[in-house]
């Protein structure tokens, strides 16, 4: 818990700086003045509202123990087996496979899947997804996630209404000469984007390969999570998932992974292959079996 606060304070301070190079880039002293009281109310807002925020990007919504007893009986299990209170749960209406945890604490967690998920897993596999997610969520990763994701649609946000901006500006007529900082917004379209990515890449790699150690150690079995991996990656390359790409962080693969080319160096997730591969090396030194009841 220690280090996960000490990264916390680490992305909002790196976010903040983010926020204040491009505000004194396009407004100078105002601009500076400005970035500061946005950094201050993006801050607190993220920390106390963005599994909300994100659950809401996501366009996932809550489903109750009638509408998904599959869900709620598997995940009730092995939260008791985790030791974590019930996390309450979400269904996002999606085709492609696919899941998250988020939540500010253990007391306030949320797993998330898409509908397509249940279709394409078994019940083992599906076990091994959300074993990974109560993993991240007893490891206390899902705030620091979710603070990034809202973040980082924020800044994603800032720079689309910036271009559109220009775009009504141009057609309207506008006068070229009273146009912005060239340098600040060139880092506000480009820069500030893929800053945002790359913190996002040092903050999410390292947690999925401790996420799916200890949810396959939940589960009592690595190889479900791993067998579950290797579909949900073949359905990323074969599908397009529609949502927010500030969330792309949050899922246990991400959806952006068909995308190719240069999507691919800014991959918030390490390769699953060497994913499949951890798990499978765990499974051949014999660390347990599954113990999850019928």
């Amino acid at each position: 818990m220690g280090k996960n606060v000490i990264k916390l304070f680490v992305l909002m301070a790196a976010l903040t700086a983010l926020f204040l190079v491009i505000g004194n880039a396009l407004g100078g002293t105002f601009g500076l003045i400005i970035a500061v009281v946005f950094a201050a109310v993006m801050n607190l807002g993220a920390y106390w509202f963005s599994d909300s925020i994100v659950l809401r990007m996501a366009g996932a919504r809550e489903v109750s123990r009638e509408e998904a007893p599959w869900f709620y009986q598997t995940v009730e299990q092995l939260s008791a087996r985790a030791g974590l209170p019930m996390p309450r749960l979400y269904i996002i209406d999606e085709d492609v496979p696919n899941a998250f945890a988020t939540g500010r604490s253990p007391s306030k967690g949320v797993v998330a899947v898409t509908t397509g998920i249940s279709r394409l897993l078994t019940k083992e596999e599906l076990a091994g997804v959300i074993a990974h997610e109560l993993a991240h969520i007893k490891n206390r990763d899902t705030l620091i996630s979710a603070v990034t994701a809202t973040i980082a649609g924020a800044i994603a946000a800032i720079a689309d209404m910036w271009m559109w901006s220009q775009i009504f500006s141009m057609f309207s007529g506008g006068d070229d000469d009273e146009g912005g900082n060239p340098i600040g917004e060139l880092l506000l379209v480009i820069v500030a984007p893929i800053a945002a990515t790359l913190i996002q890449l040092g903050i999410s790699r390292a947690r999925e390969f401790q996420a799916d150690e200890l949810g396959a150690r939940i589960l009592g079995d690595p190889l479900p999570l791993a067998s579950a991996l290797e579909k949900i990656e073949w359905a990323a390359q074969r599908g397009f998932m529609q949502m927010n790409p500030a969330t792309a962080s949050l899922y246990i693969v991400n959806p952006l992974s068909g995308a190719g080319g240069m999507m691919r160096w800014f991959s918030t997730h390490p390769p699953t292959g060497e994913r499949i591969a951890r798990l499978r090396a765990m499974a051949r030194q014999g660390r347990g079996h599954s113990a999850l009841t019928a």
